[in-house]
């Protein structure tokens, strides 16, 4: 048979320690794991949002001031005053650097008459005479009707300057076009202007996807068009990269912002949040280690004292009691070990108290329940019996063949119906000698029958019942009745004997609660002592008399199913 293997308290009780405490921690590290996670997530969106809001706002103002500005110098005085003229161009300059000064994004300017001819330009318009796509330019501005042309569209200027987006409307008196005013931004400027910090990538671009303005040149696809693949998540990858994509278009314009971050600084995030946890876990390890010993030794302490005390009581020793000043659980088992001493001290007592008495009811049962007297009685009515009525005389055979089997039964303890079936035996064989001077009548709960009750517990009441009875009348009467009642099982026994007068009742009551017995009431007193001793103060005989009404004795036991 393989030896059941014995746990040291003191490992156990770190082991669980360390198990309970890392349980927590751990749940602690992935939720915080996870919030690292989504809040980077969030920390990436939010920033792409905002940058994008940012620049959108820019935008819509930069898009404003021009789109109000073609409008007020196409209706000028002083530029239709020059186109119709040709003077007063000192004023016409003025008025456009006076607003370009003022804006974040600057431009160049341009006036063309319908022939093609430049009147008026902030920067050398040789290159643009014999261009195409100037020419063309022209050609859908006259075409707008009065309208503003936006659109987007990359010119190059002395020292390397670029525009990237034009605003160009036709200058109109008396419904006849005098020329054409152009308005071209720099692309520097622009960049410029979507440059966020915090931002990665920005760039605007037309209704068309084609790129105004960018601040990396890794937006450029074809035709300097902005066609990202997305991934199956929606993501942007770019050059390798993937990246988290957000665009908003500028309200009443053509333009759209769209910003874009990658997930690269989410991973060096992660990087570094591990590096911090394994750190962070590798130092509470430690604590956690140093912490469950000292928990453990402490407990320990308390549990090695409690161990040597029953090894103390083990040997015998009945005073081993333990000091446990923890002010825990661990002072409290210490103090109902010393309480459990203590009764277990009473406890022996009263075990040899009652294996005493045990002895003396035995033989009292013996001596009382067939008294010589009794058989006696018995045999003599037997006698009688046997030469007038045979069948008589068979029963009390049967009966009293059933008492001695009964009384001379080991059992200390037994069902309330097989006590019972005694009584009512005795009562048979009792009423046999005494004929119709002698009337019972047995009340029996149903529920009660499997109770169990001490063996022969009823017999020396009812035989006092008898005894004390005949002493003054000829004829007696012996009510039983059993019933449960408040968790307990009453058993009276009530007779219309004589009765006590109330110095006899108060005798008898004084020589019940007494531990030693000198008087000749020893089977009242047996019976009470011996609940007494198996079922605790509760139990017990009650009596209650009046002179010349009779004697009701309750025996009171709790309600026991086994």
């Amino acid at each position: 048979m393989e030896q059941k293997q014995i746990r040291n308290f003191k490992e156990t009780t770190r082991r669980l320690f360390q198990l309970y405490a890392v349980i927590p921690f751990s749940i602690v590290i992935v939720l915080f794991f996870i919030f690292t996670i989504i809040n980077g997530r969030m920390n990436l969106t939010q920033k792409t949002i905002e940058a994008a809001d940012s620049i959108n706002k820019s935008m819509a103002e930069v898009y404003r001031q021009y789109d109000e500005e073609m409008n007020r110098m196409a209706n000028s005085p002083a530029v239709i005053n020059y186109m119709t003229t040709h003077l007063g161009s000192d004023k016409v300059y003025a008025e456009f650097y006076e607003f370009n000064n003022r804006q974040k994004v600057k431009s160049i300017f341009h006036i063309v008459d319908t022939n093609g001819i430049f009147r008026a330009s902030s920067d050398s318009p040789d290159a643009l005479y014999a261009s195409f796509a100037f020419g063309n330019l022209i050609n859908r501005i006259s075409q707008k009707a009065g309208d503003t042309l936006t659109e987007m569209n990359s010119f190059r200027y002395s020292h390397d300057r670029d525009t990237s987006y034009t605003f160009g409307k036709a200058i109109i008196k008396d419904k006849q076009t005098l020329g054409y005013i152009v308005y071209q931004l720099y692309e520097s400027d622009m960049q410029k202007l979507i440059f966020k910090q915090n931002n990665e990538i920005a760039m605007i671009t037309d209704e068309h996807h084609s790129i105004i303005a960018t601040t990396s040149n890794v937006t450029k696809g074809s035709l300097n068009k902005f066609s990202p693949e997305l991934n199956a998540q929606g993501q942007a990858l770019l050059n390798g990269g993937t990246y988290y994509m957000y665009s908003k278009r500028i309200p009443d314009t053509p333009i759209q912002v769209i910003t874009l971050n990658s997930y690269k600084s989410e991973k060096y995030t992660y990087y570094t949040v591990s590096v911090f946890i394994l750190a962070v876990s590798l130092l509470l390890w430690i604590i956690i280690h140093f912490l469950s010993n000292k928990m453990s030794a402490r407990n320990s302490e308390s549990i090695d004292k409690l161990i040597l005390a029953l090894a103390q009581l083990r040997e015998g020793n009945f005073n081993g009691y333990v000091d446990i000043q923890t002010n825990d659980e661990f002072e409290i088992l210490g103090d109902e070990y010393n309480v459990m001493l203590d009764r277990l001290k009473e406890l022996m007592n009263k075990n040899k108290e009652l294996s005493e008495l045990r002895t003396i009811i035995e033989v009292k049962q013996l001596q009382s329940q067939f008294h010589p007297h009794f058989i006696f009685n018995v045999l003599e009515t037997l006698r009688y019996a046997i030469k007038i009525d045979a069948n008589q005389a068979q029963d009390i055979v049967m009966l009293l063949s059933r008492l001695l089997r009964y009384s001379i039964g080991n059992d200390r303890s037994v069902q309330l119906k097989d006590d019972m079936n005694y009584v009512k035996d005795y009562l048979k064989l009792q009423q046999i000698r005494f004929n119709e001077r002698l009337e019972y009548r047995l009340t029996i709960a149903e529920e009660t029958n499997h109770v169990y009750v001490p063996k022969l517990v009823l017999q020396p009441i009812i035989e006092n019942a008898i005894k004390y009875g005949y002493q003054h009348q000829s004829h007696v009467l012996i009510d039983i009745q059993i019933h449960p009642s408040d968790g307990n099982l009453l058993l009276e026994v009530r007779d219309n004997g004589p009765g006590m007068d109330e110095e006899t009742l108060q005798q008898l009551n004084h020589t019940l609660q007494s531990q030693n017995n000198t008087t000749p009431h020893i089977g009242l007193y047996n019976v009470h002592r011996r609940l007494l001793l198996l079922y605790g103060e509760t139990a017990g005989i009650h009596i209650e008399s009046t002179p010349g009404k009779g004697t009701c004795i309750t025996l009171t036991i709790p309600y026991e199913m086994e």
